[in-house]
């Protein structure tokens, strides 16, 4: 490593919080991105199979959005406005409600809350519990719906939860689907418990959900479950609310995680890839019977990232105005199927878990996941783990990438396994 490069790593360990996480995995400075792969400070290429945790579905720097975002700033165009009239906003919603909203189906007024997914979820669980009167949420075992306290509350991963350092109230832990394994339907539990008057639930002011849990292992719930799901929150007076800020803007295959499902939510939440260029956005969608909030009485001072609606407004209108982008996510979607397929062959009880492009391999081991991305990432792979115990090895690759690009990084992920477990081998015979 050079002195320059030493020097600039050495700012990070002396003045950055130790809250600093991803950059603890990989151990060099980026300096520039394009498409699925990015290039350091020592002009080595990474391909990227995390794309920001899914807020860079389109890719690093699409040039169609830094074109568009560039034109802007070169104008003078408003960099922020709070919740002001622009013609930025209104070119979004435009295309927001001609080329997403309308052809699904949704009548969901689009409210801009603060720049970060959990935010939308804030407000989210807010706005139920206004509309209902009442103050139970019910989540799900291995939920995760952010960091502050209210969404935190609703979030299932202990160390996070031990974060809080208070007691997190108003929320009704449920098993997600298939917690009990095939054996047991969850569904019927929940079921079972809203049902008994004396269960100690409280009825819920809405059940929040995700149908794929990123964070919490790629699982991925099954769409007659989501369906009983949704059917008993209407049937009990609950908002059903659907956090897509992961798993939406065509991560699982379609521009929302629940379509083909027949449901259609109270409220959705997105974030990440709802920008399409990476920058702050979050949204929350909500049935227009239940959009009571008063002025103001959500709101945040970045609430509507003027510069977002740019790249936002091009990215729906780039890839979603037709079904030509969706079309080809399925193709990509088998590529990675077929080598993550391989690599769970190769260790004894692993599995593939996922849908879409939304997908990973639980190798059963936290430190064995770890292991093998670290090796990756030393070949030139930028690749991360999920689930309660990091067990799960998660390929969130832009869904832009190009197929052989895909093949590229999957080659590199099956060489870094075979590598890690031959040395395994060779440490239990030397014992």
């Amino acid at each position: 490593m050079s002195t320059k490069t030493s020097a600039v790593i050495n700012i990070f360990e002396r003045r950055e919080s130790e809250a600093r996480s991803y950059c603890r995995s990989f151990d060099t400075v980026f300096t520039s991105a394009r498409g699925s792969e990015m290039t350091d400070a020592k002009g080595h290429s990474y391909i990227d199979f995390l794309a920001g945790c899914s807020s860079l579905n389109y890719g690093h720097n699409d040039p169609d959005m830094k074109a568009a975002l560039i034109e802007h700033l070169s104008n003078d165009g408003l960099a922020h406005a709070l919740d002001l009239h622009t013609d930025t906003k209104a070119a979004f919603l435009q295309a927001f409600e001609t080329h997403i909203l309308k052809p699904r189906g949704m009548d969901h007024r689009v409210m801009f809350t603060g720049p970060t997914g959990a935010n939308a979820v804030e407000a989210a669980m807010k706005l139920a519990r206004k509309v209902t009167g009442r103050t139970n949420i019910v989540a799900f075992t291995n939920g995760f719906h952010g960091v502050t306290l209210g969404a935190l509350a609703a979030t299932g991963n202990g160390y996070h939860r031990g974060g809080a350092g208070i007691e997190l109230h108003g929320v009704t832990r449920m098993p997600f689907d298939r917690y009990f394994g095939d054996s047991t339907d969850s569904a019927d539990f929940l079921e079972a418990m809203l049902r008994d008057t004396s269960s100690g639930i409280d009825a819920p002011a809405a059940i929040l959900l995700e149908t794929v849990q990123g964070e919490g292992g790629l699982n991925a719930a099954r769409p007659e479950w989501i369906k009983r799901v949704a059917d008993l929150a209407k049937e009990f007076g609950a908002l059903l609310i659907v956090d897509d800020i992961q798993a939406g803007c065509g991560r699982t295959g379609s521009f929302f995680s629940f379509e083909s499902m027949g449901v259609m939510p109270d409220i959705v939440t997105m974030a990440k890839s709802i920008s399409g260029f990476g920058l702050p956005m979050a949204l929350t969608l909500v049935r227009p019977e239940y959009d009571v909030f008063g002025p103001a009485e959500h709101n945040g001072t970045f609430r509507g990232n003027t510069h977002a609606f740019v790249t936002a407004r091009v990215a729906i209108e780039k890839f979603w105005a037709d079904d030509t982008f969706q079309q080809s996510l399925a193709t990509k979607s088998m590529i990675v199927t077929t080598a993550l397929g391989q690599l769970a062959r190769m260790i004894p009880g692993a599995r593939l878990k996922g849908r879409g492009l939304m997908l990973g391999v639980d190798v059963g081991s936290g430190d064995l996941a770890r292991r093998i991305c670290a090796r990756a990432f030393g070949k030139g792979l930028v690749i991360e783990t999920s689930g309660s115990e990091d067990e799960v090895i998660k390929v969130l690759a832009p869904l832009t990438t190009p197929e052989a690009t895909f093949r590229k990084g999957l080659t590199i992920l099956l060489e870094a396994a075979r590598e890690i477990l031959s040395e395994e081998t060779k440490s239990i015979a030397a014992e």
